[in-house]
């Protein structure tokens, strides 16, 4: 995985729609590849393993499969239900919204995810990275899951949870004031 070490963020860019303390984040990504397959990476469990920022006990491909995830980090496992699997455009499960749209040879993927709004700067940086392990993993060119503590001890990370604290107008939420 010398790909890694070369591995740098590229700029923040999210939005976020505000609904109180619960604030939902946007992020979208192009990716160069067809919808089936970025549809199996978010949906198959050993895909999910190698970027995704949990663990997940089963596939999230079927509406109605209650599926337990654990987040990277956290070793608290939660049970959640997928409330909506449109193979290949819309995947919904818990807080968590995917929309992935066929745009020229690839997907325009996006993701809708309701966190709270103290700590929107910490998840849009959190994802941000895992979309990018996302786009090396489906291009061939694996650098292996950056998530949970390890992702927060990356340089990269510190700098896009400012931008995005910055850009959204929120104090940048610091570790262990969850």
């Amino acid at each position: 995985m010398a790909e890694r070490e070369q591995y740098t963020p590229g700029p923040a860019r999210a939005e976020v729609r505000k609904d109180g303390e619960k604030w939902t984040l946007i992020l979208v990504r192009q990716l160069r590849h067809p919808p089936e397959k970025v549809w199996q990476a978010l949906t198959d469990p050993a895909h999910l393993r190698e970027w995704a920022p949990f663990e997940a006990a089963g596939n999230l491909g079927t509406a109605g499969t209650t599926v337990t995830l654990t987040w990277v980090g956290t070793g608290r496992p939660t049970e959640t239900t997928v409330t909506r699997a449109d193979a290949p455009k819309v995947l919904e499960y818990g807080d968590i919204r995917w929309e992935l749209e066929a745009v020229g040879g690839g997907t325009r993927l996006t993701l809708w995810h309701s966190i709270d709004r103290r700590f929107i700067s910490w998840g849009a940086a959190g994802w941000h990275i895992c979309l990018d392990v996302l786009d090396h993993l489906l291009s061939g060119t694996p650098i292996g899951r950056i998530a949970g503590g390890e992702a927060m001890a990356f340089d990269g990370w510190q700098r896009l949870n400012a931008a995005y604290a910055r850009q959204f107008g929120v104090e940048m939420a610091k570790k262990g004031s969850q």
